[in-house]
């Protein structure tokens, strides 16, 4: 291959870089899966590597920008580029609602999306996951129902597991996940127990602030002692 010729491709972590600004939620993941689902085709070096040519970045570009504007479902999108592809007239993006503000939220312990109402359609469609994925969450206990609908918690969850799907993570394979945070949720239930028993004015307040401060600490141990051990198990 030329000089020129290469320099008309680009990595997946440079399509992330060129991405991320506008996007800010985009993760390497998150390409993978759209690649995975068919939206995007990107070439493939001889040893395997991808190819992302500028009009492949500017397919993700207007699909994460259609998620994000438009609140459209990936089948749509599929739809809609398909179209184009065939060189018909793609159907209108236009007249859907645009995502509720918690669906492009940035993810962090102290954001409040649990009066999030979504159906079981809206949940799918938003974390790109079918409904027999959805099903398999449910069926392991990583997503729930509250009062018949999902929270933004739910949605966050699901976000997170049609990204790992894409490494060869099923449900099944995230039990041990969810039963170490069923553990960590107990120890910090009695971290803060001896504080909801006070009667005092603001003590139900005060618990919750303590117990989102404990798991924010939590998920920092958590994450430096995975990290510790992948360097320690994979470095040579």
């Amino acid at each position: 291959m030329s000089a020129s010729a290469a320099q008309a491709y680009m990595t997946i972590g440079e399509v992330l870089g060129l991405l991320s600004r506008e996007f800010p939620d985009i993760t390497v993941s998150k390409i993978r899966f759209l690649e995975a689902e068919g939206l995007v085709e990107p070439e493939r070096s001889p040893s395997g590597y991808r190819k992302f040519a500028h009009s492949d970045a500017e397919r993700l570009r207007f699909i994460l920008a259609a998620q994000r504007d438009h609140y459209l479902p990936l089948r749509v999108i599929k739809e809609h580029l398909d179209a184009a592809d065939r060189g018909l007239e793609p159907p209108p993006l236009g007249g859907r609602q645009r995502a509720p503000r918690g669906l492009v939220a940035t993810d962090s312990v102290r954001e409040d999306t649990g009066d999030m109402r979504l159906t079981r359609r809206q949940l799918a469609d938003a974390a790109g996951i079918d409904g027999d994925v959805l099903a398999e969450l449910e069926e392991f206990g990583l997503v729930r129902r509250v009062s018949g609908h999902y929270d933004g918690e739910a949605l966050k969850i699901a976000r997170a597991a049609a990204a790992l799907r894409s490494f060869g993570f099923e449900a099944r394979h995230l039990r041990a996940v969810k039963a170490a945070a069923d553990r960590e949720i107990g120890l910090i239930e009695a971290a803060v127990a001896p504080t909801l028993r006070q009667r005092s004015p603001g003590a139900h307040v005060r618990a919750a602030e303590t117990a989102r401060e404990i798991a924010a600490l939590s998920l920092k141990l958590h994450a430096a002692l995975v990290s510790t051990g992948l360097r320690e198990g994979l470095d040579p």
